[in-house]
This record gives structure tokens, sequence and C-alpha cells, in this order.
């Protein structure tokens, strides 16, 4: 393939090419950070070098329990996220498969999901408190809402052709739904669920904002209290590092249960 291919509209690259192409960003941004601390261009409290973060990252390692913290915040992302999907993919695609339930339930949905995650918070310590289940409900109204519009327009998409072969073939409607709705939308459901998990990990430090003893998000502030801004920065790659994990999780699944349409969930 000549190098000018790589430039048409939607065409598929290699994989090692792709691969060279993530490594090279990051090698990029690398070198600008470098430059700016060593090179004295910012000072460390606004920007500190690579290596001080290293230096950082072991200390709270060993010393500041930042294994305790990065396990208390998975346990809570996933937790949200995993409620959120339980009862969101199947309500999106009752939403996306029947007009009487899409009337009934978007409006509500669509609602609420303009109203900021962070601004529930005072009402969730009040009803249920300031323990883990708070932070997990935080996580869940940031996800949980635009999942199920998500979901909702996989299933509504799914080509009414399909379906209306399916009932010339004998099926009735739960066969329609479960052999013909479901499989074709599952491709569609692993990529909104890939999207919302995403976000999840956004909202992990709004939900440790308040009255949290463990966590990232409480590491993070605690960090921001005392000007220690490797600390920041040392939880914030830390998070980042989560979600991308998670991601590649999430692809590899795609990619194994989808073979035909590999390439597609980048």
């Amino acid at each position: 393939m000549q190098f000018k291919q790589y430039f048409k509209l939607k065409e598929n690259i290699p994989s090692h090419v792709y691969v060279a192409l993530g490594v090279f960003s990051f090698v990029i941004l690398l070198a600008v950070w470098c430059i700016l601390t060593y090179g004295g261009h910012v000072p460390s409290l606004f920007l500190p070098s690579p290596s001080d973060i290293i230096v950082q990252f072991y200390h709270m390692l060993t010393e500041l329990n930042l294994l305790r913290d990065i396990l208390a915040s998975l346990y809570r992302v996933m937790a949200g996220f995993i409620l959120a999907s339980l009862i969101g993919v199947p309500l999106g695609l009752l939403m996306g498969s029947f007009k009487i339930a899409e009337g009934l339930i978007e409006p509500i949905v669509g609602f609420v999901r303009y109203m900021p995650a962070s601004a529930f918070i005072p009402l969730l310590i009040l009803w249920i408190g300031i323990g883990d289940l708070q932070k997990i409900a935080v996580i869940f109204i940031g996800t949980f809402f635009q999942q199920v519009l998500m979901i909702r327009d996989v299933a509504k998409n799914v080509s009414n052709e399909l379906i209306d072969t399916s009932y010339t073939l004998g099926a009735d409607q739960k066969a329609a739904f479960i052999r013909v709705i479901l499989p074709a939308a599952l491709p569609g459901i692993m990529d909104t669920l890939r999207i919302t998990l995403g976000w999840a990990w956004t909202y992990l430090v709004v939900a440790e904002l308040v009255a949290a003893s463990s966590g990232l998000g409480y590491m993070i502030m605690e960090a921001q209290r005392f000007l220690r801004t490797a600390g920041i920065i040392v939880g914030i790659l830390v998070i980042g590092l989560l979600g991308l994990v998670t991601d590649i999780l999430f692809k590899t699944a795609y990619n194994r249960m989808f073979p035909w349409l590999e390439g597609r969930s980048e």
C-alpha cells in the first residue's frame, strides 16, 4: 500500500501503522513536556517534570497507599457502570423496539440527562449518606441516562426489512426480538458500553469530591490542598491509564465477538 493511500476517506490502514501513530503521538506529547520542564520554561509548581512524576508515583505507591485508592475507585466506577448497564441496556432495547415504550420513557430520560450529576450530590448525601453507595450513585446518574438513549438509537436503527423478513418466515414478535433485533444491535450495544464506561471514569473525581476518605479523586483533592502538583498529575495519569486499559479490553472483546467487523471499533 502506497503512503498516499493512507489519506483516503475511511480507508483502513495496517494495524502496525495504526499502533505506530498512537505511540508517536505520545512521544510528541512527552517531548513537549520535557522541553517545557527540563528547559526551565515552566516552574515545577505548575508542571513537574516527568522524573518528578515518577518519583512521586513511587512515593505514593510505597508510602501513601496508592493501591488502596486505585482499588476503591475501580470498585466505585465498575459498580456504577454495571448497575447502569443492567438497567439501561434492557430499557434502551425496549424503547428502540416499541414506540409506546419510547413515548412513555424518553421524555423523562431526555429531561434528566441534561441535569449535571454533581448537582445531585447534596440530595444523595441526604438520602443515602456519604458511603460508597453515594459515590456509586453519582457515577450511575452520570452514565445511565445517556446510555439508555444511545442503546435506544442502536435498536431503532435495526433494519425494518430484517424484522419483516423474520415475520414472513414465521417468527412471532418474541422470536423477532431475540433472533433479529438483539443480534443486529449487539455490536452497537458493545460500542455504547465502551463509550459510556469512559464517561463513568470522567465522573469519578466528581463522585469522590465530597466526604471521601479514599479513592483517586480524594487523593487528587488532597494533593491540591497541599499544593502537591506532582500528586495531582499522578492521580490524573492513573485514571487515564485505567480508562485506557478498560477501553482496550472492550476493543479486544468487540473484535473477538464480531470478527467480521474487525477494525470498526477504533
